[in-house]
């Protein structure tokens, strides 16, 4: 009986770097930093290394999947010869002017909407109605009433954020604990204090959250703006490499927009961390 308890002591040790991985599918278990950067690395390298045993094995022709190679040889042609950097500013430009005039009118109503009745009637029913219909649809009116020049494109990315970073930001609002309100007037804050000093701090993290999601909707939408009238920008040298069919091109604009997107959510998440750390 001894030797057999003794086995079934030593033989979980004995499995246990084997069952290390079942970490994997314990909820919100923390990882070993060098196996998450192990699994990170994967998910660029595993894709890379398949894309490129496509374009070697010869099954599919170039002009519908070009190679990594000819994609880096059109970046670096794009970078030297046709102002590739030039074009990343002007979509940077409008991706933020955009998205900017729209979270400094959704950030302050979310947060009136989610802390105030009142306010949630007045303006919940019409952006719950607006926020279905696709920015897209909206480009007519614009060019009938703006133009067809920067503001348009601006415009179009506004509203294509504003109506969701307003919704999410109420509800981050309302997400705040009654107690923590309650609390606060039994210490002696007034309405006002507590609206500042107590609601938008708890809010803040949950507000950097709905912008780095919605952050994506802009870049999505910048490209529909750049196919009204635009000479320059992301969009632009996609829809004109369509026009020639130089696929290797599309593919450099697809990924540099996904790397300058990818920044600006390193960005946002870089402040949040920094400046409401005590929320991790």
């Amino acid at each position: 009986m001894s030797v057999t308890t003794d086995r079934q002591v030593l033989k979980p040790a004995k499995l246990r770097p084997f069952l290390a991985p079942t970490r994997l599918w314990r909820l919100r278990e923390e990882l070993p930093g060098q196996f998450y950067g192990i699994l990170a690395t994967a998910s660029i390298v595993i894709p890379l290394l398949a894309w490129t045993l496509l374009s070697l094995s010869g099954k599919v022709e170039p002009l519908f999947l070009p190679g990594p190679d000819q994609v880096l040889q059109a970046f670096v042609t794009m970078f030297t010869e046709k102002d590739l950097l030039v074009d990343v500013g002007v979509s940077l430009a409008r991706v933020c002017g955009g998205f900017l005039l729209g979270a400094l009118v959704a950030i302050p109503l979310g947060l009136l909407m989610g802390s105030f009745k009142a306010v949630q009637a007045l303006f919940e029913p019409a952006i719950g109605l607006i926020r279905y219909m696709p920015a897209s649809a909206f480009v007519p009116l614009l060019i009938l009433w703006l133009g067809v020049d920067e503001p348009t494109k601006v415009a179009l990315i506004f509203i294509g954020t504003i109506f969701f970073n307003t919704l999410m930001v109420a509800d981050t609002a309302r997400a705040v604990p009654k107690e923590l309100i309650n609390v606060s007037y039994t210490l002696g804050a007034n309405r006002r204090q507590v609206f500042f000093q107590v609601l938008v701090p708890h809010c803040l993290p949950g507000i950097i959250n709905a912008l780095r999601v919605n952050m994506a909707a802009a870049w999505n939408l910048v490209i529909v703006a750049e196919l009204v009238a635009a000479q320059s920008g992301l969009g632009y040298q996609i829809l004109r490499a369509q026009k020639f069919l130089l696929t290797d091109n599309i593919f450099v604009g697809l990924i540099v927009i996904g790397l300058v997107g990818l920044l600006t959510d390193f960005m946002l998440s870089w402040l949040r961390n920094t400046y409401t750390a005590w929320a991790n």
